[in-house]
């Protein structure tokens, strides 16, 4: 057990040495730090690490490591998603409502669809015909469709634009997103794990739970966090919401995420709990999850110029549909050329949220090792893609 926990210790020492490094560097390429975070549990994994120095890797990762990541890592995605829901200002959404559901919705839609398309070619080369092709396409589908809403608003911050018109309209449209694909996946995950004549009581069940968090929980909340601040009864709350969604059959994120919904955003209850929990989820516990994901990210496995080529397709997909379907949908609501073609480029941030997505898929066995590499891929390139998008389509207006 000492030894268990002396690799433990090491491996974390490790990922945030390593995250941190990559997150200066990227900072000072005008690029969110997240992205040299999540970069640094790729590079840590068998991807590099492994593959140059394998005895370095078996030393600082080995086996028994794992599980224990894996656990750390699953515990700073619920706390981080409860955070993400925290920062969703419904009100905002409110103001913005018709504007931002149509753009975020044609933002999704149009992926998804194109990514159910993709999934005829992808099934019979990449999936097992243990897995039903509905679910295989569905999944496909809602990674495509994903705005990773943090980093977009790490992006819109550091160029100043988190306060202007589009600014504030692309946060609306990823926080719809946001809400629309977690609902979407948690639909999914059901479907994957159910057996047949448990898909529609798990739907029901689901139902019933996002019910009772609006009707029910949302106004106890309200009430609360006006008379009370206690840390405590969030975490039993936090912890009871996962749990429920968890035993449901959908993933306890979603349970997470929902409870950081129906909390008021402009509470100084909500302010104070982002703000003491932010520090040890994005120092802490984030990076052991991007580890997590790196080792078990294998670049290898794409061989050949045939993998290399679904890869180059599965991103540009993903691309055409996310920033299509933005741009078109902001043209129609009567923005113009630019501003629509801004917040496309914006929208097609996935980063963090697309990881959690497509864990999620992996641990399920809906996505297979090869494919995951291939998504994880995507996931990186058009998140690192959008700042110097963004900033040609400014330089040249």
């Amino acid at each position: 057990m000492h030894a268990v926990l002396f690799h433990v210790l090491l491996a974390l020492v490790v990922i945030i040495v390593s995250a941190q490094l990559l997150g200066v560097v990227f900072r000072r390429l005008k690029q969110p730090p997240v992205i040299g975070e999540v970069i640094a549990g790729l590079l840590l994994g068998p991807s590099l690490l492994g593959r140059i120095a394998p005895s370095v890797s078996g030393y600082v990762f080995p086996s028994a490591v794992s599980p224990f990541l894996g656990v750390l890592s699953q515990v700073g995605v619920i706390l981080y998603m409860f955070i993400v829901g925290l920062e969703v200002d419904t009100a905002r959404l409110r103001e913005r409502a018709r504007t931002s559901v149509a753009i975020s919705y044609a933002s999704i839609v149009a992926p998804f669809l194109l990514g159910a398309c993709l999934a005829v070619w992808l099934y019979p080369r990449y999936s097992s015909h243990e897995i039903p092709f509905r679910v295989f396409a569905l999944f496909i589908g809602i990674s495509m469709s994903v705005t990773a809403f943090p980093v977009l608003a790490r992006i819109l911050t550091d160029r100043g634009m988190q306060k202007s018109e589009l600014g504030l309209l692309a946060l609306a449209c990823a926080a719809v997103d946001d809400v629309t694909a977690w609902c979407l996946l948690a639909f999914i995950t059901a479907l994957a794990r159910s057996e047949t004549g448990r898909v529609l009581p798990t739907l029901a069940l689901t139902a019933a739970f996002i019910a009772a968090m609006f009707l029910v929980v949302r106004p106890i909340a309200r009430w609360y966090v006006r008379r009370f601040h206690s840390m405590a009864v969030m975490f039993v709350a936090l912890l009871l919401a996962a749990l429920a969604t968890e035993f449901i059959g959908i993933h306890a994120i979603f349970g997470a995420f929902l409870l950081g919904v129906v909390i008021p955003h402009d509470s100084e209850f909500a302010r104070d709990v982002a703000r003491k929990l932010e520090d040890v989820v994005v120092v802490l516990l984030l990076p052991a999850f991007f580890a997590f994901t790196g080792l078990r990210t294998q670049i290898g496995l794409l061989h050949g110029a045939s993998d290399w080529l679904a890869c180059a397709l599965i991103i540009a997909v993903a691309s055409a549909g996310k920033f299509g379907g933005s741009t078109l949908a902001a043209r129609v609501t009567g923005l113009d050329w630019r501003r629509s073609a801004s917040l496309g480029i914006l929208m097609n941030t996935r980063g963090l949220m697309e990881l959690i997505v497509l864990s999620v898929g992996l641990d399920l066995h809906v996505l297979s090792p090869t494919l995951f590499a291939m998504l994880v891929v995507m996931a990186v390139v058009t998140t690192l893609a959008t700042a110097p998008i963004l900033q040609l389509v400014d330089n040249t207006s």
